[in-house]
């Protein structure tokens, strides 16, 4: 089922684009006409990588500073937060837990400007929010998100891409199908060679690919029941390190732009250290293990990145004899508080 849904990611991301035009351009007007002073994100697991993602795009493009809302302070602590001249964006497959459903509703009741990228158009976070946007995923069965995720990260790149009215963006949008199609098709087959033995693994990013290394980090340990971490390339040696010894595995997403050069030379610092490493990077690095799928612009990259992780971690998990579809412990939708 994971594999499936994963594969059948592209026709998702076709039908998505090809619905809410109008919506996402009136979106976009809105947010391009608003001055917030405050913009944040609400989610958790999967979403909070996508919109990780976002808040990257948001930050770089368009200079507003984003972060990710303790769910807590509303839930919980009832904190006195002012909401005005906010902008709060909420990603969510299921639209149903309550620690994303209350802030999105004390945001847009303190008089925020509430976005909700969310599959089920129907849910309570939909219902709650006053810009609902579907993922249009489709119904989503396996545990392990995959294609919800990939949509989430293409409804995000949307409303990037209205709010900056950017025409190169939104080509590159327009050839995400095929790109996805391409990427399934990557053969990955080195990565699962080198993890179905493994007990562990750092995942390394930085900058846009750092999303991609926290969500293969959560796949590695709900698919395959392998620990890892993920960490920027840039806080290796902040203690990371100290981990490498002869023989550990290190899977490195260098995907195009500034933070490229930096992870390369990462990753020939640790093969020297003796780490097992998979460098996952465009076909144009020479050094490479993975060959990494590009979309049309570097911002899109991380898009198909995933894409062929996806297919790798589902032939992983079951490599490792398990069933990526019944992982140890977890339920599709998970309510907290």
């Amino acid at each position: 089922m994971m594999l499936k849904e994963a594969l059948s990611a592209a026709d998702c991301v076709a039908g998505q684009l090809a619905h809410d035009v109008d919506r996402y351009a009136e979106l976009g007007r809105r947010l391009a006409g608003t001055p917030f002073s405050t913009a944040l994100t609400v989610a958790r697991g999967s979403s909070d990588h996508a919109s990780n993602y976002i808040a990257y795009l948001i930050m770089a493009r368009l200079g507003r500073v984003v972060a990710s809302l303790p769910m807590s302070l509303v839930t919980l602590h009832k904190s006195p937060l002012i909401t005005r001249d906010t902008l709060t964006i909420a990603v969510s497959q299921s639209g149903q837990s309550p620690d994303v459903v209350e802030p999105i509703r004390y945001f847009r009741d303190g008089g925020a400007t509430t976005v909700a990228l969310v599959n089920d158009i129907d849910s309570p976070l939909a219902q709650a929010a006053e810009w609902a946007m579907p993922l249009r995923a489709g119904k989503e069965l396996s545990v392990a998100a995959t294609k919800s995720f990939i949509t989430s990260l293409v409804a995000g790149a949307r409303l990037v891409a209205n709010w900056q009215d950017d025409p190169e963006l939104k080509d590159g949008l327009a050839a995400l199908p095929e790109a996805l199609r391409a990427a399934a098709q990557a053969d990955w087959q080195q990565a699962v060679d080198a993890l179905a033995p493994a007990r562990n693994i750092m995942v390394v990013g930085r900058g846009i690919s750092f999303p991609v290394a926290l969500e293969a980090s959560l796949k590695f340990k709900e698919t395959s029941a392998l620990q890892a971490e993920a960490f920027s390339g840039a806080e290796i040696k902040h203690g990371p390190m100290a981990l490498i010894e002869e023989g550990y595995p290190l899977l490195i997403f260098a995907t195009r732009g500034p933070t490229q050069a930096g992870l390369l030379a990462l990753a020939d610092e640790m093969r020297g250290r003796g780490a097992r490493v998979l460098l996952a990077a465009p076909g144009d690095v020479a050094a490479r293990d993975l060959t990494l799928p590009v979309a049309a612009t570097p911002d899109l990259d991380p898009i198909v990145a995933i894409q062929a992780f996806y297919v790798m971690a589902a032939q992983l998990s079951a490599a490792r004899g398990l069933d990526p579809d019944k992982p140890r412990h977890l339920s599709k939708v998970t309510k907290t508080n």
